[in-house]
Order: C-alpha cells, then structure tokens, then sequence
C-alpha cells in the first residue's frame, strides 16, 4: 500500500521552495486547496506539493497568477514542452524490487492521483504474478 506524504506548511514551504506566506495567498487566492485535516492535525500533500510546482514553473515561464488561476482550473491546457534542463517536475516512484523501479510524471501522463494509484497496484500485481511463475 503507498502512504499518503504528510507535510506541515514549513515542510512544504521548504520542498516547493516557495515562502509559507505565498502559500497561504494561493490557498487563499484558490491557485491551492487547503490543507487536509483541521487545526493543529492540518497538513499539506504530494499533490499540494505538484501544484506548488506547476505554479512555480508556470510563473518561471512568465505567466500572470490569472493565467495560472485559469489552467489550474481546466479552463484551457497548458501546452506540453519537452522536458528542459533545469526545468521543475514532480515524479512517482514505485519500487517494485530492489533495482525495479517504474517512474511517471503524472502531469505529462496526465493521469489523476487515482489513476496513478491504480496504475501501480496493477504494475505491482502484475510483477508479483510474473515472480510466481
């Protein structure tokens, strides 16, 4: 089973490299949900942490917070460019062995944080049922 990341905001704020300040304008902007939980248990995501990310590499590549607003609701698609050096993006790691591991980039896949999940239960299975035969 894969666990969920738990961040606090300082946690977060470190790993997107982006003041918790800022966060809390997004959050409060709605460019980023909030955290999960309530209170002193609240705590931020792996998919907070890929917003943050796109917002960053969105914002790197010269787009307003508009811009970024309307993307992050759907309401067109970003373009996808090749990868470039330098360039910011969030991948999931699934080891399935000591040296087997499979690596998505869930946005340029375009899949949701469920279709990941799934998607690595099968490959899981799937590798388990080869080992057995």
């Amino acid at each position: 089973m894969m666990s969920i990341m738990k961040l606090s905001l300082n946690n977060l704020s470190e790993r997107a490299d982006i003041p918790a300040r800022t966060i809390r304008f997004y959050i409060q902007k709605g460019l980023l949900p909030g955290p999960e939980g309530e209170k002193r248990g609240a705590f931020y995501t792996e998919a907070h942490l890929a917003t943050l990310l796109r917002i960053k590499s969105w914002q790197d590549a010269g787009l307003s917070l508009e811009a970024i607003a309307d993307l992050l609701a759907a309401k067109r698609e970003p373009p996808m460019a090749p990868s470039r050096v330098g360039a910011i993006e969030v991948r999931s790691h699934l080891i399935l062995a000591d040296g087997l591991e499979l690596v998505v980039a869930p946005e340029r896949a375009k899949l949701t944080q469920a279709e990941l999940r799934e998607l690595f239960l099968l490959v899981q299975d799937a590798y388990r049922k080869l080992r057995e035969s």
